[in-house]
C-alpha cells in the first residue's frame, strides 16, 4: 500500500480507506476485527467511521480494536449531523450537537483525539459560521486534527472555504463525495473546487453498493439474495434495483467487464483503480462485509489501468444529459477566456 498526502496537508494516508459502516450492520465484532487486522497488515493506516453508524456501534468496535494498538499510527476519521437520539437538538450541525457528538465519538472511539472530523452532510438551519467557527475551537483545543465535509454542493464547499478564510479559521482539507463509474456529477462543480482549493477527495461508495462489484451482468432480472442492491431495494436505498437497472447502467458494465478483462483484474480491482487514478483523489473508501470482499479490493492497488481501457470506461460512464453550462459548447468558451486572459 502506497501513502498519499490528503489534500495539501502534510497527513499522509493509504491510498485506501477502510471504511467501517459495515460493522456492527453487516460484519459482527469478531468479523470486524478480522478486517481491520488484514487491512492494516496490508500497510493501511486510514479508517472512516461515523457516530450514526450503527448508532455508535461502528465506532465502538473501532475504539476496541484500537486498544492495545499504536494509536499514532493510525488515522482515524469519524463525522456528525445526522440524528443521534429523540431529542430536538439530537442532529445537525449546531454548536451544541457537534459539542455533544464529538464528545461521545472520542469517548466510543477510547481515543482522545479524532484525525478527521467531517460534517456528514449541509445543514440548511444552522448558520455556517455556527458550525465552522465550532470546528475551528476542535481544533484549537485539540480534540480533531482536521476537518473535511461530506455530501456537499460545489457551492456550499466554496462558500465554507471562503468563509474559513475570511475568519482565518481552520478549513475543510477533504472532501467526501459519492463517486465512481455510476456517479460522475461531482466532476461538474465539485472537483474544481477541490482541485482549485486544494482538498483531497475521498470517494464512498466507489463499487456502487455492490453494482461494480462483478455480480451484475446484462440478462439479469433481479438482484441475487442477500446482496446490498436486493436490501437496497427493500429499504429504498440510493442504490436499489429500481434506480440502476437501465441501459446506462448495463452499457458501463460491458465495458467494466472488457476492461477487467484485458487488464487481468476482477471488476471490483478494476473499478476501484480506475476512481483511485481521478484528479483530485486521495484514497477511495472500501466497504467489506467479510475478509473475502477486502481481499478482492486490496487488489485494486499497486497498478494502473492502461489508458485506452481509462478511455473505454470513461467514454461508457459519461454523463448522458450534459446541458449548458457544462456542455461542450460553454468548455469552448472557458478555453477561449483562458487564452485570451494569456
Amino acid at each position: 500500500m502506497r501513502y498519499r498526502h490528503l489534500g495539501k496537508t502534510g497527513l499522509r494516508v493509504s491510498e485506501l480507506c477502510l471504511g467501517a459502516m459495515t460493522f456492527g450492520m453487516f460484519a459482527d465484532e469478531r468479523e470486524s476485527f478480522r478486517i481491520m487486522d488484514r487491512f492494516a497488515d496490508a500497510g493501511g493506516n486510514f479508517i472512516d467511521t461515523a457516530n450514526v453508524y450503527s448508532l455508535g456501534v461502528s465506532e465502538e468496535i473501532v475504539g476496541k480494536w484500537l486498544k492495545g494498538r499504536d494509536r499514532s499510527q493510525f488515522v482515524i476519521a469519524t463525522k456528525v449531523r445526522f440524528f443521534m437520539g429523540e431529542g430536538p437538538n439530537d442532529f445537525g450541525l449546531s454548536r451544541k450537537h457537534i459539542l455533544d457528538s464529538v464528545k461521545a465519538s472520542l469517548r466510543r472511539l477510547g481515543t482522545d483525539y479524532i484525525d478527521l472530523y467531517q460534517v456528514h452532510a449541509w445543514d440548511p438551519k444552522t448558520p455556517l459560521e455556527e458550525t465552522l467557527s465550532t470546528l475551528n475551537d476542535l481544533v484549537r483545543a485539540g480534540y480533531v486534527r482536521y476537518i473535511g465535509a461530506s455530501n456537499f454542493r460545489g457551492w456550499q464547499l466554496q462558500k465554507a472555504l471562503d468563509l474559513s478564510r475570511q475568519h482565518g479559521w481552520e478549513a475543510f482539507v477533504s472532501l467526501q463525495p459519492q463517486y465512481n463509474l455510476l456517479s460522475r456529477a461531482v466532476e461538474y462543480e465539485l472537483v474544481p473546487v477541490c482541485l482549485n482549493e486544494g482538498l483531497g477527495i475521498i470517494p464512498w461508495s466507489p463499487l456502487r453498493g455492490g453494482w461494480l462489484s462483478g455480480k451484475y451482468r446484462r440478462g439479469m432480472t433481479a438482484p441475487p439474495e442477500g446482496t446490498r442492491v436486493a436490501l437496497a431495494s427493500e429499504k429504498g436505498w440510493s442504490e436499489s434495483w429500481e434506480r440502476y437497472n437501465n441501459e446506462f447502467t448495463w452499457n458501463v458494465l460491458d465495458a467494466l467487464f472488457e476492461a477487467a478483462k484485458a487488464a487481468g483484474r476482477t471488476p471490483a480491482q478494476t473499478a476501484i483503480n480506475w476512481v483511485l487514478h481521478r484528479p483530485a483523489v486521495t484514497a477511495p473508501i472500501i466497504g467489506a462485509r467479510n475478509l473475502e470482499q477486502l481481499e478482492d479490493n486490496l487488489g485494486a492497488v499497486g497498478w494502473k489501468l492502461a489508458p485506452e481501457l481509462v478511455e473505454l470506461l470513461d467514454r461508457a460512464s459519461r454523463l448522458p444529459v450534459v446541458t449548458y453550462p457544462y456542455d461542450e459548447a460553454a468548455e469552448q468558451q472557458q478555453r477561449r477566456g483562458r487564452d485570451y486572459e494569456d
